[in-house]
């Protein structure tokens, strides 16, 4: 909203100053800004209502350390990161950008899911809160939504490699065709360096207009990423700290990429796809970070409050969808990392129970606890050192993935 309001006044009475916020970075630093300020100052005061409504955290006998001590903590706080987060993007932000309006509903759909899961947990007393299948239904509507918006939108288009001159060289006698935006379901193969595949070559079997036909291979990726991540991220918040300082690592790197993909002049440098409009995410990303880091303060050991799942959902599917839309989803792998080796934990220690329960009557496990994080527990380790060094791990994550911009 100020957005639009500094641009009016800069436009109407060219007032000195008011021009500062057609930049991007501009209005990035000042969304980090306030999202830490509402997340750390109003913090508190969402969880002294928590905790006056006694949504607290009902903690499973797990046989871990320090377990029983955090029974009846507020739980739900991922509002804070909700609101730390929407606040700063709707008034910074261009709200008429495609990208902040799937990036808005998603944070409002995927928050509004992981409510419904902690409201049955505290309120009706049911330990298992939503029903697993509905959660997946929820995941999978959101998927279709934001797969078809992606790939039918108007305003989704990328630039192709015709009109990619060294912008840093004297090109007055260089003829170069000039940029070609067009609508493309293209995306990024990190570490090669022809890395730009498009989905619709999967359907090429079926000649002539088969490019037409690429939504039969894109939205059901996007269905499977966005289900995986979101996943991925409610299995990380498991001890004080892990999902958001996770998290923020991740979205920080994605923001990286978010800006030089909507910037012409880093992607002609970098040689990567222009993605027009998509830089204008960094704003939500700063607000995200923000708030994250914001959410921290309170969630460190020992958590003052949870995230529950209104909180991991909402973030699982925020990193999924920033993924998807910089053409960066296939290098979720490496960038969440800790996701996937949280959820690989998970599937391994049911799988090998079932097996070893059919072969020999007697289940038997990989890991001492899954998820992973829970497995260090066991092993004595205490909460804040497993954090600490998967957030070691994050970051060397990060870098390698920011790496691969030019690693190829």
């Amino acid at each position: 909203m100020l957005y639009y309001l500094f641009d009016f006044l800069d436009r109407k009475w060219d007032i000195p100053g008011t021009g500062v916020f057609q930049y991007i970075t501009f209005r990035s630093g000042l969304a980090v800004i306030l999202s830490l300020l509402i997340s750390t100052v109003f913090g508190k005061r969402v969880i002294n209502f928590l905790r006056r409504q006694q949504i607290g955290e009902t903690v499973r006998e797990l046989g871990l350390e320090g377990q029983s001590a955090k029974a009846g903590t507020p739980t739900m706080g991922g509002l804070i990161i909700i609101m730390s987060t929407l606040i700063p993007v709707l008034l910074l932000a261009k709200l008429d950008n495609i990208y902040i309006m799937l990036l808005i509903v998603t944070t409002l759909w995927m928050g509004t899911i992981g409510f419904l899961d902690d409201y049955i947990k505290i309120f009706k007393k049911d330990k298992e809160g939503l029903k697993g299948k509905f959660k997946v239904v929820g995941q999978v509507v959101l998927g279709l939504f934001v797969g078809y918006v992606l790939y039918f939108h108007p305003s989704v288009t990328v630039r192709t490699d015709t009109g990619r001159v060294n912008i840093f060289e004297n090109t007055q006698n260089v003829i170069a065709p000039a940029p070609v935006e067009e609508k493309s379901t293209a995306t990024t193969i990190p570490f090669f360096k022809n890395n730009e595949f498009d989905y619709a070559e999967a359907l090429s079997f079926m000649g002539g207009d088969y490019q037409k036909y690429a939504w039969l291979i894109f939205i059901p990726i996007v269905i499977f990423i966005i289900t995986a991540v979101s996943n991925g991220a409610n299995l990380t918040d498991g001890i004080d700290g892990l999902a958001a300082g996770t998290s923020a690592i991740a979205v920080l790197a994605l923001g990286i990429f978010a800006f030089v993909s909507g910037n012409i002049i880093f992607s002609n440098y970098l040689n990567i796809m222009y993605i027009p409009n998509s830089g204008e995410m960094t704003v939500y990303i700063a607000a995200f970070v923000g708030a994250l880091i914001g959410f921290l303060w309170y969630n460190t050991y020992p958590a003052s409050v949870f995230m529950g799942d209104t909180g991991s959902l909402t973030i699982g599917g925020i990193i999924a969808v920033l993924a998807i839309a910089v053409r960066k989803e296939l290098l979720i792998p490496v960038l969440c990392g800790i996701f996937l080796a949280e959820n690989f934990s998970v599937v391994i220690q049911v799988a090998y129970f079932k097996y070893t329960k059919k072969k020999t009557g007697e289940g038997k496990r990989v890991f001492l606890m899954a998820p992973l994080h829970h497995h260090y527990q066991k092993k004595g380790y205490h909460e804040s050192k497993i954090v600490t060094r998967f957030w070691i791990v994050a970051i060397l994550l990060a870098i390698f993935s920011l790496v691969s911009l030019k690693l190829r």
